[in-house]
């Protein structure tokens, strides 16, 4: 089982949850900038953490045999702070570096004028930049927040295809299916979502632009539910090629769009027959 986890927080996690990934069969995966827990103070907090996660963590990753690549942005609880908002205008130099394959987490906390703002700055840096977009929609109200994400995404001139909209559930899919972009779901232990619901969705949605991902950060999570989702799929009926196109294919092709996804394996790690696309840096559409 080849796995690409399109979104986990790995400035939070051990290199032992990097070994146990890697024999879990995780080759690649996608980390998105995030809120650090205390808030940061200004603009040089955040270069800093930006400066790791295409740096230091890209190189600890690759230790382990695994592709990091990453997300940029402001993130959607910080776009509240005066203070934290001036990094916009430092995003567009990290939007151009290798490894950054996404302006994200974007979109809202508290659903705020403010958020608003920022939000749609963004959006409109993804659109100058040519880049997908990762948006995290709020745990509090969640459906009407993915509603307004919806509507800010529309009115932005994005592509549908090129937005993923995560921590989705059972109340919000279908609205964002109907909306053409890509369905984002994260398996967590207690919240969010589990690998059995999971299964059910897939079931009546289908597979078509649906990402799964473990979202592990600091909190009680878990970097092998990707692993655990698959499994849960093979056990409930669905064939190899349907876990692959989920757990590796799908986050590819939409990951992909960006042109900068390195997928070879890396040096002193060989994979299985057939594990990675046949080109090194991927161009978008499908391997």
């Amino acid at each position: 089982m080849r796995i690409f986890d399109p979104h986990i927080h790995m400035s939070s996690r051990t290199t032992d949850d990097y070994e146990a990934m890697y024999a879990a069969g995780v080759r690649a995966l996608v980390e998105p900038a995030f809120w650090l827990g205390q808030p940061r103070t200004g603009v040089g907090s955040f270069t800093d953490y930006f400066d790791a996660l295409i740096g230091w963590e890209r190189f600890r990753a690759a230790q382990f045999g695994i592709r990091h690549h990453c997300t940029i942005a402001l993130n959607p609880k910080e776009a509240n702070d005066p203070r934290c908002v001036e990094v916009l205008d430092v995003l567009p130099r990290y939007l151009a570096k290798d490894g950054v394959v996404a302006v994200g987490e974007v979109g809202y906390d508290s659903m705020t004028p403010e958020e608003d703002e920022v939000f749609t700055r963004q959006l409109r840096l993804a659109l100058e930049h040519d880049l997908p977009v990762l948006v995290h929609t709020p745990h509090r109200d969640k459906l009407e927040g993915t509603k307004r994400t919806l509507d800010v995404v529309r009115e932005s001139g994005l592509a549908p295809e090129r937005v993923v909209v995560d921590h989705l559930n059972e109340v919000t899919v279908e609205l964002v299916k109907d909306s053409g972009a890509w369905m984002g779901f994260s398996i967590y232990p207690d919240t969010k979502m589990d690998e059995h619901r999971m299964v059910e969705i897939l079931r009546r949605y289908g597979l078509e632009q649906v990402i799964v991902n473990s979202a592990a950060d600091w909190g009680r999570s878990d970097p092998l539910k990707t692993r655990k989702t698959g499994q849960a799929m093979l056990d409930g009926g669905f064939t190899e090629a349907q876990v692959d196109q989920l757990l590796w294919a799908n986050p590819v092709a939409f990951y992909g769009q960006s042109g900068r996804l390195t997928l070879d394996p890396l040096p002193g790690f060989t994979g299985e027959a057939g594990e990675f696309a046949g080109n090194s840096v991927l161009r978008g559409g499908r391997p």
